[in-house]
């Protein structure tokens, strides 16, 4: 089972377009939506729900009013500034968490008197398993204000691979977050190839120098995809040439094209429409070498479907 994820140093440069088209070329994929903080992959593809999942993760604390004895204890020890106060409805003052300053480190809970704060987990949002024209999808949504985007991330790709294990599926393919924080790091440990989507921009270049060398980290095959590469050609060969420099491969280049646009607001993939940077797409699909594994799956089937004849 191959697994590609499609990262992108900074936001908005196409990464999101590229994996929907992507999951059309491919031949039963599992397409995977790791940007759970700003999630858009179901726009194009408009996935149809099958599972629903809550996702819980880390701990948050909970004043008991009729507990508390407004000590203030919990207000001294926390270091975040998550205890306040005000005025409840009898006119007297209680002490209350403010969820969104709350670090759920337990402390106040520790060291209450009156034993009067719970500390439950918390409900950080949802995972899905969906079905989808091109293939099973599994996304998430991440809460608002809420952390732990990493850990989701994990999860989504669990759940990817396992669904990919399962119904014997060759390919999953990975829309990952940008930029390269924890959710990308999370997006991109165990891949079998990453592809880093870029612009022809000095916050582009900068931006992917950065994400190649989390991929070297990692030990992980990169190839690079320059977006619009006609609106800054020598930005393009510069970028380019340091890619190749730091070990990468150049996969190919998209050029700018309104379609994008035209394609998203009729909900569909770029190489689902008659548009110039489909044709880009192709030939960047065909320069990954998954075909290859396309046209392997293919005969695999055809060998056990003629077993089963036998």
């Amino acid at each position: 089972m191959k697994e590609l994820v499609i990262i992108s140093g900074k936001g908005g440069t196409g990464k999101t377009s590229v994996t929907a088209s992507f999951a059309v070329l491919a031949n039963r994929p599992v397409i995977c939506d790791c940007d759970v903080d700003a999630a858009d992959l179901h726009l194009v593809l408009e996935p149809s729900i099958r599972e629903r999942h809550e996702f819980e993760s880390g701990y948050e604390a909970i004043i008991r009013p009729a507990d508390c004895t407004a000590c203030g204890v919990c207000a001294e020890l926390c270091r975040f500034g998550a205890v306040k106060t005000r005025q409840n409805n009898k006119g007297s003052m209680e002490y209350f968490i403010d969820h969104v300053s709350c670090e759920g480190c337990g402390v106040c809970v520790r060291f209450c008197p009156a034993e009067a704060i719970d500390f439950p987990e918390c409900h950080c949002g949802q995972w899905f398993i969906s079905d989808t024209r091109c293939g099973p999808m599994v996304h998430a949504r991440l809460g608002i204000a809420a952390e732990n985007s990493g850990k989701l991330v994990s999860t989504v790709r669990r759940e990817a691979r396992q669904l990919a294990e399962k119904e014997d599926y060759k390919i999953v393919i990975v829309d990952g977050p940008p930029g390269i924080g924890c959710p990308v790091i999370a997006s991109l440990t165990g891949a079998t190839q990453v592809l880093i989507v870029t612009e022809p921009t000095v916050s582009g270049e900068h931006d992917l120098e950065r994400v190649l060398s989390l991929a070297r980290h990692f030990q992980i095959p990169a190839s690079i995809c320059v977006n619009k590469w006609d609106i800054n050609q020598e930005m393009t060969a510069r970028i380019e040439e340091k890619a190749v420099a730091r070990g990468a491969k150049i996969a190919g280049r998209i050029c700018y094209d309104s379609a994008v646009t035209r394609a998203q607001i009729q909900q569909k993939a770029v190489v689902e429409i008659d548009a110039p940077s489909a044709d880009d797409i192709r030939q960047l699909w065909n320069n990954l070498h998954l075909q290859e594994v396309q046209k392997k799956s293919k005969k695999e089937d055809k060998k056990i479907g003629k077993q089963e004849n036998m």
